[in-house]
């Protein structure tokens, strides 16, 4: 049988893993890793320690559909909206670019439930807490060694994760990228910000009438979203939650301040914005030193093949464009080069 590994289980992981499932008639076994506790990447979404079911999320807020990709990835909408997974944004967002023919799609259960919903189609081995640190070339397989626990062996990889990770993997693989595939995996660049989410007590009443909102006169928030309200769950059993994006350049600034001190900074500006908001019963703020994508790799569009035989692929939005489509795009490209080749 033969034995696939694709670390990451961001968007475009995890529906790499669930079209190679529907693409491969034979027995496979496909295992999925990532370093972090849960599934997501970047679309990841929280819980409230007090109550699992207020919840925020701290990545992607909404997906943003045009009518370019309204056609070309019909398939993948219709799915997500049948399944209940994706449905129209019904409240305002406040200073959201909108242009003629988009329509922006909220996930009720999550942003994440959208990469928990391919996850489960790719009937793949999901294991959480696997940081990969290198990948040597053995007897025509690639061993892949993690930080804790034995390496294993594979017949392919598929690499997902943001760029920069990929380019601190040890071992064979570092040699064999090429100097000319080197230099446009280091091209790609990301802009990098932090996230806070607050989680409140049931019957909290958070009294603004829109659901999230572009803040254009803060050094420090550039966003904030009332979450469950953004995503039309509303209910006087569960807490309301808030998001708050901070800027790129605070981001930058304070990329390698602690948690603690990003978060009290965030709050005090929050108060400017929101003044005399009840007390959180929890509280989340998230790095994201990998945000979104501000250069993406040339002449590589959706993927990058690495090696042929075993075969070694990397995809993920720094090969196309960091959105919902352009995770699509890059999963599509993967399966393309998979199915050529393995």
């Amino acid at each position: 049988m033969k034995r696939g590994l694709i670390v990451g289980a961001g968007l475009t992981g995890s529906l790499c893993a669930a079209l190679l499932r529907k693409e491969v008639s034979g027995p496979l076994y496909l295992a999925l890793w990532d370093k972090a506790g849960d599934s997501g990447g970047r679309m990841t979404t929280a819980s409230s320690p007090h109550n699992p079911r207020c919840t925020a999320d701290l990545g992607a807020q909404y997906v943003t559909c045009t009518p370019h990709y309204a056609k070309k990835h019909q398939t993948f909408y219709d799915e997500l909206l049948a399944h209940g997974i994706l449905k129209p944004l019904a409240f305002p967002v406040e200073g959201m670019m909108m242009k003629e023919g988009d329509c922006n799609f909220v996930a009720p259960q999550g942003i994440s439930s959208i990469v928990k919903h391919y996850l489960k189609q790719s009937g793949a081995e999901v294991y959480f807490r696997h940081c990969v640190t290198q990948i040597n070339l053995i007897n025509g397989k690639w061993e892949v060694f993690k930080e804790t626990g034995s390496p294993e062996q594979f017949d392919f990889v598929v690499l997902t994760m943001p760029v920069p990770q990929m380019l601190q993997l040890q071992g064979d693989f570092a040699n064999l990228i090429s100097e000319c595939q080197r230099q446009q995996l280091e091209s790609v660049s990301y802009s990098s910000r932090y996230a806070l989410g607050l989680f409140y007590e049931a019957g909290t009443k958070i009294d603004v009438p829109w659901a999230g909102r572009y803040i254009t006169s803060n050094p420090c928030i550039r966003f904030v979203s009332i979450d469950n309200k953004k995503r039309n769950i509303e209910s006087s059993e569960i807490g309301p939650s808030l998001v708050i994006h901070t800027t790129v350049p605070f981001g930058v600034t304070y990329l390698e301040h602690s948690a603690e001190d990003v978060q009290e900074l965030i709050l005090q500006q929050l108060e400017n914005i929101l003044p005399g908001l009840p007390q959180p019963v929890a509280t989340k703020c998230h790095k994201w030193r990998h945000s979104q994508v501000t250069s993406s790799a040339a002449k590589c569009p959706g993927q990058m093949t690495l090696h042929l035989k075993p075969f070694l692929v990397c995809g993920g939005d720094g090969f196309t464009q960091s959105s919902f489509d352009g995770c699509i795009t890059s999963a599509l490209c993967l399966l393309e080069a998979l199915r050529n080749h393995i």
